[in-house]
């Protein structure tokens, strides 16, 4: 990685569609890429780590964060509140890694209303009846916990058209393959590497 401000990438899906999965496997894949881990007021789920799956807090401490300005965006999904810290992401930023916000479409939608630069990736579940059943196969929630996760879904899908790359999650190693092949153009574009190929160029001359 050159001395350039790290790129900004958007991944969205609906719950179930295997989006947290997939960009840690990318980022495992990618040199200079990494995730800015979200804030969340929930309580953590079994097996998950603070400050590697999410920054948990409280509550309280959630609603003072948000009322003093730190997050980039915020939302409440499902009775929790997710946020992505401004100041988190902008020094991953400024470091020259690439980051991903792994963040809902009221998520996106409020990066891109503070007019950042992002690349924004929905991913597509192959069907309803794919998710439905990933969500069943997973979730110890309530039914009626899961319907309201299938009409939000719903809705989301529908928001496919606000985002400039969408991926099916249908099977993990081309959608891997997919994303993969995003990030990288996305670094090759030439309003990012005029200036490591002028360097090169003059070594021509």
């Amino acid at each position: 990685m050159s001395n350039r401000r790290g790129l900004l990438f958007v991944v969205s899906a609906p719950s179930g569609a295997g989006k947290t999965t997939l960009v840690e496997r990318l980022v495992g894949q990618l040199t200079g890429l990494t995730i800015s881990r979200s804030y969340t007021s929930r309580a953590a789920r079994e097996g998950e780590i603070d400050g590697v799956d999410y920054n948990f807090v409280t509550r309280e401490r959630f609603e003072a964060m948000a009322a003093d300005g730190e997050f980039l965006e915020w939302a409440d999904v499902f009775g929790n509140l997710y946020g992505t810290s401004a100041l988190d992401t902008d020094r991953l930023l400024e470091s020259g890694l690439d980051a991903v916000l792994v963040i809902d479409v009221q998520g996106a939608r409020a990066v891109r209303r503070r007019g950042m630069e992002t690349t924004a990736i929905f991913v597509m579940p192959p069907s309803m009846e794919v998710l439905e059943r990933r969500l069943r196969g997973r979730s110890k929630d309530s039914e009626a916990a899961i319907k309201e996760r299938l009409r939000v879904a719903r809705q989301e899908v529908a928001s496919y058209a606000e985002y400039d790359f969408v991926v099916v999650n249908d099977e993990l190693t081309p959608t891997l393959d997919g994303l993969r092949s995003i990030i990288l153009a996305e670094r090759a574009r030439l309003v990012r590497m005029r200036g490591e190929a002028e360097k090169i160029a003059r070594t021509f001359v």
